[in-house]
């Protein structure tokens, strides 16, 4: 495992899921090299996706903006090493008919 300490940025996930994100970017760090950002996001997608139900989505890299809606309580921004982690559950967004 990576010595860093990651640090978040915002959330609005419970701590438990916070900890179980940022110990899945941890080792998708030590099984990946850290310029495999697709692998790296699509490991810690598959994850959240299988322990948290579909429609996760997740950005990994060292320079990215976004703007997201996502489900309530389930948003984390944080940085790891020198790596930016963007985790969240999309939200349904209604059509107006």
């Amino acid at each position: 495992m990576l010595e860093g300490k990651a640090v978040i940025g915002d959330s609005d996930m419970p701590n438990k899921m916070q900890a179980h994100a940022m110990r899945c970017a941890s080792e998708a760090l030590d099984l990946h090299d850290v310029t495999d950002c697709m692998d790296i996001a699509r490991y810690l997608k598959k994850e959240f996706d299988e322990s948290y139900g579909k429609g996760w989505q997740c950005v990994v890299g060292t320079s990215f903006g976004s703007y997201v809606t996502h489900t309530s309580g389930s948003f984390i921004y944080f940085s790891l090493e020198r790596m930016a982690f963007l985790l969240f559950k999309g939200a349904a967004v209604a059509q107006a008919a």
